[in-house]
């Protein structure tokens, strides 16, 4: 089966457009059976690929022409890395490592080498104290929906944590962790929005035999903008501290329904303008439905308090709900579909008299298709569509944008 699929990559690839041929040769090849023999127990490689077509790259305004012409393009990439699993005795030691290469036909100055590496150690200490240490670093282009340029933006994201929970009793647990997270980019336009945030948090739940759990949480956040020097700071401050008291809940409602929710009370405070401070409820609630075996469904609406990739406005209160679902068609099959819609309002956290009212909203859906050949190899296609109305102000005005993709990866 595999070396027919191999020779139909391969007469397939004649035919397709240049990228699209590369992906399609490339998994033809590494569909034989030599590529897919297991390598390593610990150790397990993997290769990607994809091609991509997006009708308005930029995120540009319906209202304003392309830079350099047209606003469509292609982008290929190519992936490979490895992840790993380690037991230590009874800590266990998983992570991942990917290298990619993105490139583009029309708008090649946005090339670039992406790098993404996780670790996380899972420790146990006795019978009834454990946790998760780790890291994680990305690099990646800089989305194009809050910060329109015609130059090359990488954003770098690194994350460092550790937290613990002690079960004290076969029905209680009390927690706590650490967080520390950084955005920087390259470009020194938008090195005003380089961000840090700390973050600390203890909890205590009630653990139910059936699996459900209630608990209390409490979140300290102190975040900072260091670029912000001088006037920058007295007109957008240079940093926030956030405060919050949530309730912590998972439900195991039936055997086929699950609801987690996470909500409570939270203060936003700007370190130099106190003005701008404000406070109110944040949460978020998912339900969790699977009706038939086949067919699982992922429901969720929000209010919480987000960043933003902008030059002038770096935090927004978002509200928004989406709905996904997932078919199993067969053994080998598998659909997906998501529909998701966001507000956000940036003057209640900025504190800047914006035109209109503030606020912009986003809506999106798409719809992709998985096949899996071999439990090691999967080939998907993915259709989508975008549709922003906001303020053009903060280059948050109204866009349209809709695309393809197909993809395919293999693990050795």
């Amino acid at each position: 089966m595999l070396n027919f699929l191999h020779k139909k990559a391969i007469a397939s690839a004649i035919s397709a457009p240049p990228g699209l041929g590369a992906v399609v040769l490339l998994f033809g090849t590494l569909a034989s059976p030599c590529a897919l023999a297991d390598i390593s127990d610990t150790i397990k490689p993997f290769a990607a690929a994809s091609y991509s077509y997006d009708d308005n790259l930029m995120r540009l305004p319906d209202v304003v022409a392309g830079f350099d012409g047209p606003r469509s393009d292609t982008s290929r990439l190519l992936q490979a890395g490895f992840l790993f699993n380690r037991p230590i005795g009874r800590q266990i030691l998983t992570g991942q490592a990917k290298w990619s290469k993105v490139s583009f036909n029309r708008f090649n100055q946005f090339d670039y080498d992406g790098k993404d590496f996780l670790a996380d150690l899972e420790w146990h200490v006795g019978n009834h104290l454990e946790g998760h240490a780790g890291a994680s670093y990305s690099q990646t282009l800089t989305p194009f929906s809050d910060f329109q340029s015609n130059v090359r933006n990488l954003r770098t994201e690194r994350r460092e944590y550790l937290d613990g929970a002690w079960r004290f009793h076969p029905s209680w647990r009390v927690r706590s962790g650490i967080t520390r997270e950084r955005y920087s980019y390259d470009l020194p336009a938008q090195a005003f929005s380089n961000w840090s945030e700390d973050a600390t948090e203890l909890g205590l739940d009630y653990l139910a035999p059936s699996g459900s759990r209630i608990g209390l949480q409490l979140r300290h956040l102190d975040g900072s903008y260091p670029n912000r020097l001088g006037d920058a700071s007295a007109v957008y401050g240079n940093g926030y501290r956030q405060d919050e008291a949530k309730a912590n809940i998972y439900w195991e409602l039936s055997g086929i329904t699950q609801i987690e929710f996470l909500g409570g009370w939270v203060r936003h405070r700007n370190k130099m303008l106190a003005g701008r401070d404000s406070s109110g409820s944040n949460g978020r609630l998912s339900v969790y439905w699977q009706p038939l075996g086949k067919v699982r469904f992922t429901g969720m609406v929000w209010r919480e308090f987000g960043s933003v990739d902008n030059s002038l406005v770096t935090s927004s209160l978002n509200t928004g709900a989406s709905l996904g679902s997932v078919w199993t068609i067969s053994a080998k099959v598998r659909a997906e579909a998501q529909l998701r819609r966001v507000r956000r309002d940036f003057s209640a956290v900025s504190g800047l008299t914006l035109p209109g009212d503030g606020r912009d909203t986003t809506s999106t859906a798409s719809l992709g298709l998985t096949y899996a050949p071999h439990p090691k190899v999967q080939l998907g296609a993915r259709v989508f569509h975008e549709r922003r109305t906001g303020a053009s102000i903060i280059d948050s005005g109204n866009y349209r944008a809709k695309g393809v993709s197909f993809n395919g990866s293999v693990q050795f």
